[in-house]
């Protein structure tokens, strides 16, 4: 068997105790952006599972949507990320 050489690494333990590897990030070909999808990928950054140039690239992202992504979670916690919910945190 081999293991697939990757950099950083295959797997970190998040602060609620739970454990996220590359395995659990979304397809590379995603264009359904639901919230838990988004969160996925921020805590994989937050983490250091991937790195932010990284996310972008593999997701085809802007640094500017990122940074919303990021920036609406630190405000307003995961909710923040529904569609349905984007004009009313915009407001606040």
């Amino acid at each position: 068997m081999y293991i697939k050489r990757v950099d950083g690494p295959r797997a970190v333990t998040l602060p609620d105790g739970t454990v996220l590897t590359l395995a659990d990030l979304p397809p590379k070909d995603t264009r359904r952006w639901v919230a838990s999808r988004k969160a996925i990928v921020i805590q994989a950054v937050e983490s250091g599972l991937l790195s932010r140039k990284a996310a972008l690239e593999r997701y085809s992202l802007s640094e500017e949507e990122f940074a919303f992504w990021c920036n609406s979670v630190r405000k307003h916690g995961v909710e923040a990320l529904k569609v349905t919910a984007l004009q009313k945190f915009r407001q606040l």
